[in-house]
């Protein structure tokens, strides 16, 4: 081309929790069966929506106003159910005008660091999750910045360093946290979360809290959203009904402005998000007019509850299967459906293998790893070739500093899921004996 026509930051969009998907497919197609543990789809995992919400949907599909447009900024009568729901909840008191339905939170979250001036930063967690991380690093074709999560701390935030990173660098404008968090299970508790809007008061910033699985908190722990502690700072929560319908195929996901009246450039920069969204007319019709009806409905929180219930429980045999293994650190999470397992500093070395039956896979997973590579990384190409078992490295898969894998609390069958948390441990000391 007679000049570049690539965006300076397209080399930062990078989503390893799919990107191992196509070597996993090579290594089916080679003879080795795979266990998919690195995308959180519980759909995919086998787990059923509920015949009464299918019940729901159908009815639905017998209007004919489903077939159209909705509203660019999403159903009126839905926006109107949310905002009445948030306000019972207590805290920032917000109008469907505050709401802005997308095509699931990935478009949003790409519209919300799209809209940013190109020299503003926003700080989030490390680990990332790589929608938010690459989102942000391409937009200011820069490094993501973040503040540390301590595995070693139950993955609380270090809001020391947040705040030291926040002074050291004026082009930071806003904190994101994911709250459940992922990958990590974590949950920011109450008095966490204050502390933080107390930083963004302080630093005249704003909060993005994506909320996504703000549905599937089960740890002995205090939460709320950020509409309930966010008091006078502007901030936007991201909410959707992929995880908790769980339908991930509606893509159907809102955002919700908070305090956009206390500021003048928050009000632009939403405004443009606003904007934005208007020239691409109107997002999918149909899950939007599910979500009153279903949530409304007396089963749909039971349903959660019971869907949580059964996540504790694979948390807890997963954590005690890994604690045979001083090497790792494995915390339980509070919410959402993923765990992690951290490696101890210094357990991973660049000659440690496992033992591959498939001599094609094997000569594939040499190849792979014959470079230099991140050690969380190597042990995960190991691990898919010698077992069929799909995970995601942490540092690779979600920007971390700390080597170790994400993995998945969804497969339905309790004995299958002790049985793959076993094959991973059994994985993890052959590997590190090599």
């Amino acid at each position: 081309m007679r000049q570049s026509i690539v965006h300076p930051g397209a080399e930062n969009l990078k989503y390893e929790i799919r990107e191992i998907v196509e070597i996993a497919k090579r290594f089916n197609d080679l003879g080795v069966p795979i266990v998919w543990e690195n995308i959180g789809d519980p759909v995919g995992k086998g787990e059923q929506v509920p015949d009464w919400i299918r019940e729901h949907l159908i009815a639905a599909m017998h209007e004919d106003n489903v077939y159209g447009y909705s509203p660019t900024k999403g159903l009126l009568s839905t926006r109107e159910y949310i905002a009445y729901e948030r306000n019972i909840e207590g805290g920032i008191q917000i109008t469907p005008g505050d709401i802005l339905f997308f095509n699931g939170l990935g478009d949003a979250i790409s519209k919300l660091y799209r809209n940013l001036h190109k020299d503003a930063r926003i700080i989030g967690p490390n680990p990332a999750y790589p929608t938010h991380s690459s989102a942000e690093a391409a937009h200011a074709d820069s490094a993501h910045i973040t503040y540390s999560l301590d595995p070693q701390n139950g993955w609380k935030p270090d809001l020391n360093e947040m705040e030291e990173k926040i002074v050291q660098d004026p082009n930071i404008v806003g904190i994101l946290i994911v709250n459940p968090d992922n990958p990590t299970g974590f949950v920011y508790d109450i008095p966490t979360m204050e502390r933080i809007v107390t930083l963004a008061q302080k630093y005249d910033l704003f909060i993005i809290s994506d909320e996504i699985y703000s549905n599937l908190v089960y740890g002995e722990v205090s939460y709320k959203k950020l509409a309930g502690v966010i008091g006078d700072v502007p901030g936007i929560g991201m909410r959707g009904i992929s995880k908790e319908f769980p339908w991930p195929g509606a893509r159907c996901g809102w955002i919700e402005f908070y305090n956009r009246d206390k500021d003048p450039l928050f009000n632009q920069y939403t405004q443009a998000i606003i904007d934005s969204k208007m020239l691409e007319v109107c997002s999918t019709t149909l899950p939007q007019r599910t979500i009153p009806t279903v949530m409304k409905d007396e089963r749909y929180f039971p349903y959660l509850k019971d869907r949580c219930s059964a996540y504790k429980e694979k948390a807890l045999i997963a954590k005690k299967i890994f604690s045979e293994v001083p090497e790792l650190i494995v915390e339980i999470p509070d919410g959402a459906f993923y765990m992690t397992a951290v490696f101890r500093d210094g357990s991973l070395t660049t000659s440690q293998t496992l033992a591959i039956e498939n001599d094609a896979v094997r000569g594939e997973v040499e190849k792979l790893t014959l470079y230099d590579m991140a050690l969380d990384k190597r042990f995960v190409y190991y691990l898919l070739g010698a077992t069929g078992i799909c995970v995601v490295p942490m540092t690779t898969g979600f920007n971390a500093t700390c080597n170790g894998f994400r993995f998945t609390l969804l497969e339905p069958d309790v004995e299958k899921f002790t049985e793959i948390m076993g094959t991973i441990r059994d994985a993890v000391v052959g590997y590190l004996k090599s």
